[in-house]
């Protein structure tokens, strides 16, 4: 399916998202859970625990690096390290 400047926007990018979508809505039918509730397992709850607290220790290092007066190619890689733990505690799957 192409966009073009006709027609309907889509919703979903891929024919996947769009079935995990009707899945989540089938699940929850019928039930007190949202419609746009976001459901996890444990495993999962327990790795995005674990992945902010990484960042916010890591942001934290950045913070007293800071205060301390550290060294460009130190705070250089205190930054570098913040932002790859940020794009890690994004994901969710």
């Amino acid at each position: 399916m192409v966009d073009s400047d006709r027609g309907r926007h889509r919703k979903y990018c891929k024919r996947s998202c769009r079935q995990r979508a009707y899945e989540q809505r089938t699940l929850t039918e019928g039930t007190a859970i949202p419609a746009d509730a976001l459901i996890l397992s444990p495993d999962e709850v327990t790795a995005l625990g674990d992945r902010m607290f990484a960042l916010r220790c890591a942001a934290e290092d950045l913070a007293t690096a800071l205060d301390e007066g550290e060294d460009r190619d130190g705070l250089t890689a205190l930054s570098t390290e913040l932002v790859r733990l940020a794009k890690e505690a994004e994901r969710l799957r």
